[in-house]
């Protein structure tokens, strides 16, 4: 079981600039000091061996089967008492890619494997940190590569999560695919839609290039460049890239070509048309009136001939035209 939590005064300049250093507040994973949403009390991995060493995030490996070990800091800088609960949670990628952690206790992954013992609920006196150890039980048989984590400490409905990079032991696999790439808006503010899936065992940053090609030649693409997600196995993120290069009229072809350390590579491309409509609408609609009056044109003259081919030729004599003489038959015979 681990042991209880150690506290320790805060000397005088921390007293002095504490309130000033929690002025904002920090609530994304992976930040070095994770901070209340009011300032108050801060909580992060406890320093490392080395004297002043400051760790953004956890960063445990071990085989399946282990049980590792780690101690969570939490300060509390104000006046009066702070009572902090503290559990395991599963980490996974919010909508535009951002690291979180499940805002509830049903945790099923990695965050289920955190124990603090006897130290779930924390008593910390004012002007006081309070080191809190605990352990990371690994199940047998866990697949291996990243298994991301984080600990929460919550206090009056505030929440605060600490990353824990956790990574089990075997062959890792780096994969991931591109989908559903289309294009939105037009002008300056175009912009490529596409989902990005990792089909591997360990987190990935990856790195997007675009080109494009178009009926005209090369077109203004995005050089390789570093994407602000990362991405967990197994989970997938729907991303947009800002395309300011677009043409105004073309027929263009995208290939996007996404990168990630450790060898993932993977293309997806995509076809559209870029058509200024307000002008194509006018020019439509003069070719569609032009063309109403041609074919307006060529049926009444079609219809005029039709006429005059159809008219009956006159029966009876026609006046002031000279009319054909025919003969009496002549009789041959024999003489009266």
């Amino acid at each position: 079981m681990p042991a209880p939590p150690t506290l320790r005064r805060l000397g005088p300049t921390v007293r002095r600039l504490g309130p000033a250093l929690l002025a904002g507040a920090a609530l994304l994973l992976g930040a070095p000091a994770a901070v209340a949403d009011e300032p108050g009390w801060t909580a992060e991995p406890a320093a490392g061996r080395t004297a002043g060493a400051v760790r953004p995030y956890f960063y445990l490996a071990g085989a399946s089967g282990s049980v590792l070990e780690d101690r969570l800091a939490l300060t509390n800088t104000t006046d009066r008492e702070r009572t902090l609960t503290l559990r395991g949670a599963d980490a996974y990628n919010t909508a535009d890619g951002a690291l979180a952690v499940r805002p509830d206790r049903r945790s099923t992954g990695a965050g289920s494997w955190l124990s603090f013992g006897a130290s779930t609920t924390v008593r910390i006196p004012p002007r006081t940190r309070a080191v809190v150890p605990f352990t990371v039980s690994v199940p047998p048989a866990t697949p291996p590569g990243d298994h991301p984590a984080a600990v929460v400490a919550t206090e009056a409905g505030h929440e605060v999560g600490v990353r824990i990079h956790l990574r089990v032991g075997g062959p890792t696999l780096a994969a991931l695919t591109v989908e559903d790439v289309s294009v939105r808006g037009k002008g300056a503010a175009t912009r490529v839609a596409y989902t990005l899936v990792n089909r591997g065992n360990v987190a990935l940053v990856p790195e997007l290039a675009l080109h494009v090609r178009g009926r005209f030649g090369e077109v203004p693409g995005r050089a390789a460049h570093a994407l602000p997600v990362e991405l967990l196995p197994g989970q997938s993120v729907e991303l947009t890239e800002p395309w300011p290069g677009a043409p105004v009229f073309d027929q263009v072809r995208l290939t996007l070509t996404v990168t990630a350390p450790g060898g993932a590579r993977a293309t997806a491309a995509a076809s559209d048309w870029f058509v200024p409509w307000g002008v194509a609408g006018w020019t439509g609609l003069g070719l569609l009136l032009l063309g109403a009056a041609t074919t307006a044109a060529l049926l009444l003259v079609r219809t005029r001939r039709a006429t005059r081919e159809e008219q009956p030729e006159p029966s009876g004599p026609v006046p002031g035209q000279a009319q054909p003489t025919s003969k009496e038959p002549e009789l041959t015979g024999a003489p009266r």
